[in-house]
């Protein structure tokens, strides 16, 4: 069995640079509240986002497309915004990643995000697991994009800091929206702060190593979604710190 958080954050805000000791706090976290594995989608456009790579290839192993922290795997991804708005996890191996992360750099700044469509194009080909993140969030929904382009990803997003703030009823819109779509739903606890890992996960039958796995199990109806009773504080707790530490650190 393996269970593991399919949205998660290495950094406090994409402001900041990306810090060993803060990635090593998540990740031990991660492991506290029972996680095996989690997704790192940090954002495409996060201040120096190879650096984060760099740092990570220098200090751990690296297995199929994970790497190997204290035990806990961490696959290599990122979250991209979409220009129609929308925000789109994509999550492979290290060099698929980086590569793409590259052939972005002209649509990083708002106003220049890359299309949609031209997005999957780009992607459809490559071995990546691709997730609508958060698909009926206020402010980045994803239900203006066509039906046709939807459907060529392979799931959505269950996100915790949504049901958090528009009630657990969100489980269920976001159940119906993927199901008219004919596609099924991952959760990801959205965590840019240690506090926020263990709200929400996916219980997979066994462990995987490559996308391509993950992709199998999650697409192929044999994960399940827990939801820790404790969400609310979880969450609640998570925004809290975050805010305090940006405070300290004078980030808008």
């Amino acid at each position: 069995m393996m269970n593991i958080d399919l949205h998660t954050h290495g950094k406090l805000a994409k402001k900041t640079d990306f810090s060993l000791d803060y990635f090593l706090s998540m990740a031990r976290e991660a492991l506290a509240s029972g996680l095996h594995a989690v997704a790192l989608t940090e954002h495409f456009n996060t201040r120096r986002f190879a650096d984060m790579l760099d740092c990570l290839d220098g200090h751990f192993d690296y297995a199929g497309d994970h790497y190997v922290v204290e035990g806990l795997k961490v696959f290599s991804g990122m979250e991209i915004d979409v220009r129609e708005t929308g925000h789109i996890l994509v999550i492979g191996n290290r060099e698929l990643i980086r590569s793409l992360n590259a052939g972005l750099e002209p649509h990083k700044e708002k106003g220049s995000f890359v299309p949609f469509g031209e997005l999957l194009d780009r992607t459809d080909d490559l071995p990546l697991l691709r997730i609508g993140a958060h698909p009926l969030r206020t402010g980045t929904p994803l239900t203006h994009h066509a039906p046709e382009l939807l459907k060529r990803l392979d799931g959505f997003d269950l996100n915790a800091k949504d049901l958090y703030e528009q009630g657990p009823g969100m489980e269920g819109r976001v159940r119906e929206f993927a199901l008219g779509l004919g596609l099924p739903v991952f959760a990801g606890s959205d965590s840019h702060q240690p506090l926020q890992f263990g709200s929400v996960w996916n219980e997979l039958p066994e462990s995987c190593d490559t996308a391509e796995q993950l992709r199998y199990l999650l697409t192929g109806g044999q994960a399940k979604i827990g939801i820790s009773p404790c969400l609310n504080v979880k969450v609640k707790g998570a925004q809290m710190m975050k805010e305090l530490l940006k405070q300290t650190m004078s980030i808008a």
